[in-house]
C-alpha cells in the first residue's frame, strides 16, 4: 500500500513537468510559381510515373545500362544502404526499451567461508565453512518513463531512420545524375572529335594545295606557315579533347564500380534529344527532394534530443522483481524452503553535477537551431538550383535555335562556293574555307547539344528526380 501511494505521488509530481517540446514540421514561405520565360510552360508532374528511373526518359539504352550497373555496384550507394541498416537496428534497440527486461541467471559454486571474516554479532562466533550453492533466479526490470526519456529516444531513432532513408534516396539521385552528366559530356566530346577529325582532313588537304602552290611559286612561305600552324593548332585541340574524353570515361568507370583500366566506352556520334521536364509548383520540392526530407528529419531528431536532455533533470524510476530458488544441494533446490523472491522500486536523482545536465540541454537546443538553419539553407539552395536550370535551359534553347540558323547558313555558303568553284568563278581555297566554317558551326551545335543534355540532368536532379511524388 505504501509503495502504491509513493508511485502515485511521483506520477502526479512528474507528469507534464518533463514533457518534450512538441515538434511541428517547418513551414517555408515559398513562391507560388517559378520565374518562367519562353519556351517554358508550367507543367503538372505525373504522379503515376515510376519513381527513380528518370534517366530512361532520354531514350539512350547505353545510359540505362550504365545506370543499372552503377546502382548495383556503386560503393557510395552501398555505404548509404549500410547506414540505413544501422538506423533500422538502432530503432529496434530503442523500441526495446519500452518493454520490460527479463533475465535468467544460474549459479553453481563450491566455496569456503573464512573463519576470520568480520563479525556481525560478537555473541555469535564465526566458523570456516565449505559448502555448495546452487541458484536459479529470474529477474524482471521495468523503467517508468515518467520524464519521457524512452519515448523521445524512440522518436529520435525513428527520425534518424527517416533521415537515413532520405539520404539513401539522395545518394542514388546524385549518383545517377553524376553518371548521366559524365555520360552526356563524353558523348558531346565524341561529336566534337568527329568534327575536328573532319576539320583536320580539310586542313591537311589545304596544306597540300598550299605546298604545291609554294613549289610553283604561286604562294609565299608565309601562306605555307600559316596553314601549317592552323593544322597543328587543330591537332592540339584534338589531343585535348581526347584527354577530356578519357577523364569522363574514367569517371564513369568509378561510378559503375569498375576499375578505370578495365572500362572502355566506344564512340557514338549521333544527335540526342532532351525530354520535356514538367516543373509543377515550387512547393513540390518539399515533398520530392530527398535532401530536403533528410534535413527535415534531422530537425525532428534534434528536437527529440532536447526531450532526452530535458528528462535528465527528473528522477529515473525502475521497478525490479526477482523469483528464484537457492539451496546447498540439488535434491532440495526446488523445495519450498529454497524459494526466494524480491520486489522493489529504485529511484535515482542527480542533485549536483556542476551544470553538466544544463549544458547538455543547451547543447541539444543549439543543435536544433543548427538543424533548422540547415533546413532553410537546403530549401533555398534547391530553389536556386531549379531557377538556374530553368533559366539555363531557356538560354541554351535560344542559343541552339541561333546555332541551327548559323549551321543552315554555313551549308548554303558551302553549296554556293562549290557552285562558283565548279563554274570557275572562285578558287578551291574558298571551298575549303567554307567547309571549315561549316565544321565550326557543327562543332558549336554539338557543344550546345551536350550543354542542353547536361543542364536537363541538372534540372531533373534539382526537381528531385523523376516527376512523381516519392513515397
Amino acid at each position: 500500500m505504501l509503495l502504491r501511494s509513493w508511485l502515485v505521488v511521483c506520477v502526479c509530481a512528474l507528469s507534464g513537468c518533463a514533457a518534450p517540446p512538441p515538434y511541428e514540421k517547418p513551414v517555408f514561405d515559398l513562391p507560388v510559381a517559378w520565374t518562367l520565360e519562353a519556351p517554358w510552360r508550367e507543367g503538372r508532374p505525373d504522379d503515376a510515373a515510376a519513381k527513380g528511373v528518370w534517366w530512361e526518359r532520354f531514350g539512350d539504352a547505353e545510359l540505362d545500362a550504365l545506370a543499372q550497373r552503377a546502382i548495383a555496384n556503386s560503393p557510395t550507394l552501398a555505404v548509404a544502404q549500410a547506414r540505413l541498416g544501422q538506423a533500422r537496428s538502432a530503432l529496434a534497440a530503442s523500441s526495446a526499451s519500452v518493454l520490460p527486461q527479463i533475465g535468467l541467471s544460474e549459479r553453481v559454486s563450491r566455496q569456503k567461508i573464512s573463519a576470520n571474516r568480520p563479525l556481525t554479532n560478537y555473541n555469535a562466533p564465526n566458523f570456516a565453512t565449505v559448502q555448495n550453492e546452487l541458484s536459479v533466479a529470474m529477474t524482471v526490470n521495468y523503467e517508468f518513463d515518467l520524464a519521457g526519456r524512452v519515448e523521445q529516444s524512440v522518436a529520435q531513432a525513428q527520425a534518424a531512420l527517416g533521415q537515413s532513408a532520405a539520404d539513401l534516396e539522395n545518394t542514388r539521385l546524385l549518383l545517377t545524375a553524376d553518371l548521366a552528366s559524365n555520360y552526356f559530356n563524353l558523348r558531346a566530346v565524341d561529336n566534337e572529335l568527329d568534327v575536328l577529325a573532319r576539320a583536320i582532313g580539310l586542313q591537311q588537304r589545304a596544306l597540300e594545295l598550299v605546298d604545291a602552290r609554294h613549289e610553283l611559286g604561286a604562294a609565299t612561305g608565309l601562306d605555307l606557315a600559316q596553314q601549317q600552324a592552323l593544322l597543328e593548332a587543330t591537332r592540339v585541340q584534338l589531343e585535348l579533347l581526347r584527354r577530356q574524353r578519357s577523364q569522363y570515361e574514367h569517371a564513369l568507370a568509378t561510378l559503375t564500380g569498375v576499375p578505370a583500366t578495365q572500362f572502355t566506352l566506344a564512340s557514338d556520334v549521333r544527335e540526342r534529344s532532351t525530354p520535356a521536364v514538367p516543373l509543377g509548383l515550387p512547393s513540390d520540392l518539399l515533398q520530392r527532394r530527398p535532401d530536403i526530407a533528410s534535413a527535415e528529419r534531422a530537425m525532428a531528431s534534434a528536437n527529440a534530443q532536447i526531450g532526452i536532455a530535458n528528462a535528465a533533470f527528473y528522477p529515473s524510476i525502475t521497478l525490479g522483481s526477482g523469483l528464484g530458488v537457492d539451496s546447498r544441494e540439488l535434491a532440495t533446490l526446488f523445495d519450498a524452503p529454497s524459494l526466494l523472491w524480491s520486489i522493489g522500486v529504485s529511484a535515482a536523482q542527480t542533485l549536483f553535477d556542476g551544470g553538466r545536465t544544463r549544458a547538455n540541454l543547451d547543447f541539444a537546443r543549439a543543435g536544433y537551431a543548427a538543424s533548422a538553419a540547415n533546413y532553410r539553407r537546403v530549401v533555398l539552395t534547391a530553389m536556386q538550383e531549379v531557377e538556374d536550370g530553368i533559366s539555363g535551359l531557356a538560354a541554351l534553347q535560344r542559343a541552339a535555335l541561333q546555332a541551327g540558323k548559323a549551321l543552315a547558313t554555313a551549308r548554303r555558303v558551302l553549296d554556293m562556293t562549290r557552285a562558283r568553284y565548279e563554274g570557275g568563278a572562285s578558287v578551291y581555297f574558298d571551298v575549303i574555307a567554307a567547309q571549315q566554317a561549316l565544321l565550326a558551326s557543327e562543332r558549336q551545335v554539338a557543344q550546345l547539344q551536350g550543354q542542353r543534355l547536361v543542364t536537363t540532368v541538372f534540372l531533373i536532379k534539382a526537381l528531385g528526380g523523376d516527376w512523381s511524388v516519392p513515397q
